[in-house]
């Protein structure tokens, strides 16, 4: 028996596939989701935060531009794959003491190449090989502007007493840095491409589970994801963006922009009520799980992950799932050594 069961009332079994394929099967599993918020977190490059100048909604009402913060995709991913390495870790699956050890594995400087992470969100190591993620993460907007999401604060670094001078000397590590405010929202799609039970439910924990985004994560950054949707189809579907412009659509007519910060109720059902309507236009064929079936499935999720033994046993599950696609894949595709 299978360390985890997803009623069929909620996703038909035949949405997941059996094991990891050698090629796409067009099988993709979209999760919904929000990312709000908690703290002040910044998202940067060189020094400041991430923004990007586009329109702020899909109808011609609201053809304005909008600069908006922006969430890449690597602020997004490579958190959750450290959430997830770290729980492979704990239970003994990959461990990084011992580099003569068979399941040595380091994230960004040697990977094991079939442990769940190597082989659901993909790595490229050079000559020596590289597998495509399975895992599809894009740049996500905040819905409100650049102007009204984010402060500026200054910071000091203090001597061991907590004053700023020591034996007349004044300490000049003194400057300002660019926050976002707690409660901005980033409407977000994570995809995993041909998912099986084991790569859906460990990504879709990793996602549940981490809670630190961004710089200085160790002082700031706090987020929580909420998952809104979930769409299995044949195909890719609508983006980050686009998913962002038609909120702010719903929640400019609905008058909810009005002040800042946003109300979480009202972010959440204008994503929901976003979903169907922009699968009109993507052309795939698709089955879309939202509300009580949805927390079911969630709940379903966190029995497990929540659960030591039953947690262990699912990792042992997709531990094994990912060194079978290895042997039978990875392996066997490596470039033959040169002579």
């Amino acid at each position: 028996m299978s360390a985890i069961e997803i009623p069929e009332t909620i996703v038909k079994k035949e949405l997941f596939l059996e094991r990891i394929p050698k090629a796409p099967q067009g099988r993709y599993a979209h999760l919904v989701i929000v990312r709000e918020t908690e703290s002040f977190p910044i998202f940067q490059t060189d020094g400041s935060l991430n923004i990007a100048k586009v329109r702020a909604g899909l109808k011609e009402e609201h053809r304005n531009n909008l600069t908006r913060l922006a969430m890449f995709k690597r602020k997004q991913s490579s958190p959750e794959r450290l959430t997830g390495r770290e729980l492979l870790r704990r239970f003994g699956i990959t461990q990084n003491e011992n580099k003569d050890g068979e399941a040595y594995c380091d994230y960004n400087e040697q990977f094991c190449q079939q442990c769940p992470d190597c082989v659901y969100y993909g790595f490229a190591i050079g000559e020596a090989g590289s597998e495509k993620s399975k895992v599809y993460v894009d740049t996500a907007f905040s819905i409100t502007g650049y102007d009204e999401s984010h402060r500026q604060f200054s910071f000091n670094a203090l001597f061991e007493k907590g004053n700023m001078s020591q034996q007349g000397e004044v300490r000049s590590s003194f400057g300002e840095q660019d926050h976002i405010i707690p409660q901005v929202f980033f409407p977000s799609v994570v995809t995993i491409k041909d998912a099986t039970v084991n790569s859906f439910v460990y990504v879709m924990n990793n996602v549940i589970r981490t809670k630190r985004y961004g710089a200085q994560n160790t002082r700031t950054g706090k987020m929580e994801n909420h998952v809104v949707g979930l769409v299995f189809a044949d195909g890719e579907i609508f983006s980050n963006l686009k998913l962002t412009q038609s909120v702010y659509d719903y929640m400019a007519e609905q008058g909810r922009l009005e002040e800042t910060p946003l109300d979480r109720s009202d972010v959440l059902k204008a994503v929901k009520d976003a979903i169907s309507p922009l699968l009109a236009d993507d052309g795939v064929s698709s089955q879309i799980v939202t509300d009580e079936p949805l927390l079911e499935l969630v709940n379903t999720v966190k029995s497990v992950t929540t659960d030591e033994t039953k947690l262990a046993a699912f990792l042992k599950e997709a531990s094994d799932e990912a060194k079978e696609y290895s042997q039978r894949v990875i392996q066997k595709l490596k470039p033959s050594k040169k002579s």
